[in-house]
Formats: C-alpha cells, structure tokens, sequence
C-alpha cells in the first residue's frame, strides 16, 4: 500500500531567531490545556484494526445467537476465528512495518468478519443438523460482492499494497473452503477439492520454491476465483436440484484445476528457462 510518508512524519519545526523577543501570552498555560488535540493523538486512542475487527465480529457472533439460535459450537468456531484473525493480521502488519490498515484493507476486514460469521453458521449446522442455515447465503453473498470493492478502493485511493493483496488473497482462500466444507455435506467429499487447492499449492510451494515465484496478470485467473465463490453459495442456497448443483459445483472445480495447471506449467517452463541461464553462465 502506497502511503505518502506526510502521515507519519513529525511535524514541522518553527525556527525563532534568537534574535527576536518572544512573549508568552499569561493565561498561555491555561488555554493550552484546552486546546484540542491534533487528529494523530486522537487516533492513537482508536482501538488497532485487528482488534476492533475482533469486538465486530463477536458482536456479530451474539446477534446470530440471539436471532437464528447459534449454539456453543458455531460460538466457538466463530470466537476461534476471530483471536486466529487478530493474531495473524496483528503479526503481519509488524512484520511488514505497516502502522495502519488502509481504505481498502478495512473493506477487506470486513470480509473477513463475515467470513467468521460464515465459519459459526457452517459449523453450527454440522454440530446441529437441525439448526438454522437462513443467513448462510446472503452473509456468504456480501462477503463475496465486497471482494470486488477492496480491489476498487485500493485501486482508486492509490493504497494498493502486498499485505493488502495478501490479506485479500487469504479471506478469499478461507471463505472459499468454509464454503466448500458446507457443499460437501449434500454433494460429496470430492467438493472439498475446491477449498484444499488453493492450500495444497501454497503447501508444495514450501519445498519446491519456484512455486511461490510471481505470476504473470490473468483476467481468466481472476474470473475463475471469482465463479467458485459464486458456484458453491448458488450450491449452498439449494435452488437447484442435487444433479444440477453437482454439475454448477463440478464445472467449477474444472475450471480451477485447469487454472491452477496453467499456472504451474507457466512456473516450471520459467524454472526451467532460470536454470538453464544459470547453467549457461556457469559454462561461460
């Protein structure tokens, strides 16, 4: 994220000429007390983004009780994710040095809050099959249309950034297997496949390093991550009959594994051109 350092510099120093007499209004002391604060002192007193994302979400988690019954294992689930996403996102602001979450990165968050809503409804509905799944959808459905906002402000503020893309790609990640878990339950284990992808890949990127090199910009990427979200709520909402679900499902996670293919055909030809640059210079 793109910040311009006049946020965090200190502010400007007045030079007075020694030379020139300075009086000090008497009641200076006493109107200084009253004078308002500047706007950085006041923000050091708002709660950190992590934090504040946390007190949402577990508000969000004592509605959902209140309103559609949420038992302790959905309250668990939730208030799990929440202290899991604090804690993660509190480390990776100090390890990237980042002060402050920017425009786009709280639109972000606040995907991320209803994606741990998301996390307490399906965890609910497998520890009670009986509970109530109403809000499922349309909780699931903001979250997923919010997706193409962060990526908007940051674009139109200027505030694009790698923990922000970051932060995006992982909401993105967890939502999708949150998903895929609840689908799997009316259509199959093999559903699962669309949520764990994303996770085996970052898994094999661990020993095989040129994996995790940088990708080329692909709209088909891009739009093939999108329908997965949007294949697996039309799934979850139960409009359409189970053959027909499985085939929008099934579609999906071709369309996917294609593209994580792609992908990986695209990355071993650059490891291979790398190293055959490094084998040709070593010769010469």
């Amino acid at each position: 994220m793109t910040r311009s350092d006049v946020l965090y510099a200190p502010s400007r120093a007045v030079r007075i000429s020694p030379s020139v007499p300075v009086s000090v209004p008497v009641d200076a002391h006493v109107s200084g007390s009253r004078r308002r604060l500047p706007p950085s002192s006041q923000r050091r007193r708002r709660p950190p983004a992590p934090a504040a994302g946390a007190i949402v979400q577990v508000a969000l988690l004592a509605l959902l009780a209140a309103t559609t019954g949420l038992g302790p294992a959905g309250l668990l689930a939730g208030l799990a994710y929440a202290v899991g996403l604090g804690a993660t996102l509190t480390v990776a602001m100090r390890h990237r040095g980042v002060r402050a979450l920017g425009p786009a990165d709280h639109v972000t968050l606040a995907r991320a809050t209803l994606t741990g809503c998301v996390t307490a409804i399906v965890a609910n509905a497998f520890w009670t099959p009986a509970a109530s799944t109403v809000l499922l959808v349309p909780v699931a459905a903001v979250a997923l249309a919010l997706d193409a906002v962060d990526g908007h402000v940051a674009r139109r503020t200027g505030t694009a950034s790698p923990l922000g893309a970051r932060f995006d790609m992982e909401v993105d990640a967890f939502l999708i297997l949150v998903l895929s878990v609840f689908v799997a339950g009316s259509l199959g284990a093999w559903v699962l496949a669309i949520g764990a992808m994303r996770y085996g890949f970052a898994a094999a990127s661990r020993p095989l390093a040129w994996l995790a090199a940088p990708l080329p910009p692909s709209m088909a990427r891009k739009t093939i991550a999108a329908l997965q979200g949007i294949a697996l709520t039309v799934a979850a909402a139960g409009v359409l009959p189970r053959p027909a679900a499985a085939a929008v499902v099934g579609l999906a996670l071709a369309a996917l594994a294609w593209s994580f293919g792609r992908d990986v055909h695209w990355l071993a030809r650059a490891h291979g051109r790398d190293r055959a640059l490094m084998a040709a210079r070593g010769l010469a």
